[in-house]
This record gives structure tokens, sequence and C-alpha cells, in this order.
């Protein structure tokens, strides 16, 4: 019986992590595939390759986290005012 794999690796703090699938003979590839995609997004492969592709100042990142934190203070207080019959 032959196998074959699908990897991905993963790098963090210096250690490679390689995620891998095994697909059967009677598996057709693209529900493997399918299969794959779905472990690589829910484990948040993709997203940190792309937050880390570019060098990104520590003041930026301080920066980005504080507006995203004051979107959602906002977005908070907006929900609570909505849900008190405000305008």
């Amino acid at each position: 019986m032959a196998f074959r794999w699908i990897l991905a690796c993963q790098r963090r703090r210096e250690v490679i992590t390689i995620r891998q699938i095994l697909v059967e003979d009677g598996e057709p590839l693209e529900k493997a595939i399918k299969r794959f995609k779905r472990m690589v997004e829910k484990e948040g492969i993709i997203r940190e390759w792309k937050k880390r592709e570019y060098f990104e100042k520590p003041s930026t990142i301080k920066n980005r986290k504080q507006k995203a934190l004051a979107r959602k203070l906002m977005k908070k207080t907006r929900k609570t005012h909505d849900s008190k019959g405000g305008y």
C-alpha cells in the first residue's frame, strides 16, 4: 500500500515543525488537499508567515496593537450603546 504525503513547514524560535497529512490510495487528492489547507489555516501557519515575511519595527508593532485595541473598545461600546436603544 503506497502513501503520499503533503507537508508544510513552520518555524518557531529556530525549531522547524513539519505538518503532514496522510493520503491513502483510494482517497482523491483534491479531498486531501482540502483537508491539508483546513489544517494549515486552523493552525495559522500562513497568517504567521505573512506577518513575519518582512521585518516590522517594535514601535510599529506597538502602534498596530494599540490601534487594534482602540477599534475593539469602540466596537464594544457601540454594541452596548446600540443594545440599550440609543442612536
